[in-house]
């Protein structure tokens, strides 16, 4: 069984709401969001915001933690991390799911890698007879 549950992650987000309010996280669906949203951060070169030593952690493992620690926030839409005081993920369900913001994100990641690939005058790294081998085994 996976610890922390999904389950206990969304009481530990919604802990901070008021009762009259309504839940922060309905789903577990933003939870998924926003955990890969700060692994993202993490793989990027953000540091840890956990007390404890992290080395040869999956950046999802830690992302899970630091929200299940209450290290990080979940911010409603609209708010930011300077004006919570802390680190904090704003998740939006609908931007981040639209195949447009996906489609954007991946072109801006693996442009500069082709253009400094192209500008180096470099070669992809499969040749064409392995290619063709490959293909003469299936």
């Amino acid at each position: 069984m996976i610890h922390p549950s999904y389950s206990e992650l969304m009481q530990v987000v919604n802990s901070d709401t008021e009762l009259d309010d309504e839940p922060l996280v309905n789903s577990r669906y933003s939870i998924v969001l926003a955990t890969s949203k700060r692994a993202r951060q993490l793989i990027g070169g953000d540091e840890t915001m956990l007390d404890k030593y992290v080395g040869g952690r999956k950046p999802l493992s830690v992302a899970v933690e630091e929200l299940y620690t209450g290290k990080v926030k979940i911010l409603p839409e609209g708010e930011t991390a300077e004006s919570e005081g802390a680190e904090g993920i704003s998740v939006d369900p609908e931007k981040d799911m639209s195949a447009e913001s996906f489609e954007d994100q991946n072109a801006e990641a693996e442009e500069p890698i082709w253009q400094e690939m192209a500008e180096a005058g470099e070669e992809p790294a499969v040749s064409d007879e392995e290619t063709e081998a490959d293909t003469d085994e299936i």
